[in-house]
């Protein structure tokens, strides 16, 4: 009995900080009103998801979730607001590229119609369900890592190019509410 209880208030300790790490910077991501302190408060909140993966012994997805979203992510979104000048003023009106609406209209356009008429062709699948009707399992050894890229780029596309359309989007989104900040600040 006191063994066990050794093994829980630990998990319990590491589970409790873990989850103040991530609501803690979750809510500092919605009320901030500046997009860097935003941004740092996302990095919060990816380390407190990366502590609550190495709780439960996931080493690779605690070091994938620091790399990639904590740093590269994020630096990413960063970029962005520090490339817009968030000191600069200047009005959503104006267009730098006359023609840019009718372009990205052209392109969204042609790459739903490419993903549809992809998905059309193929047999993608979107996850879990695959594996439990019989899908392929990871080899273990060296070999799972040319099979889990090979299984990303082929079954699992459609799920990996949504991710990525998610965090363009994203990165749009930053970008809107950066300069709608400046333009409030301008009026008042």
């Amino acid at each position: 009995m006191m063994l066990a209880l050794a093994y829980a208030v630990p998990s319990v300790i590491v589970f409790v900080a873990a989850a103040a790490l991530i609501l803690t910077g979750a809510i500092g991501v919605i009320s901030l009103k500046n997009p860097v302190h935003a941004a740092l408060s996302l990095i919060m909140t990816l380390f407190g998801v990366a502590v609550a993966f190495i709780a439960q012994q996931a080493d690779f997805l605690a070091a994938v979730q620091i790399i990639v979203y904590a740093g590269a992510i994020v630096v990413l979104f960063l970029f962005v607001i520090m490339f817009l000048g968030v000191d600069r003023r200047e009005g959503v009106d104006v267009q730098p590229l006359v023609s840019q609406k009718p372009l990205a209209l052209v392109g969204v356009v042609i790459t739903v119609s490419a993903i549809i008429f992809t998905m059309s062709r193929s047999s993608w699948v979107t996850g879990v369900p695959s594996l439990s009707l019989g899908g392929t399992r990871l080899a273990t050894g060296s070999h799972n890592v040319k099979q889990l890229g090979t299984s990303i780029f082929t079954t699992y596309l459609f799920a990996f190019e949504a991710t990525a359309a998610l965090l363009i989007i994203a990165v749009v989104g930053a970008v809107l509410l950066a300069r709608r900040e400046r333009v409030l600040e301008e009026a008042s």
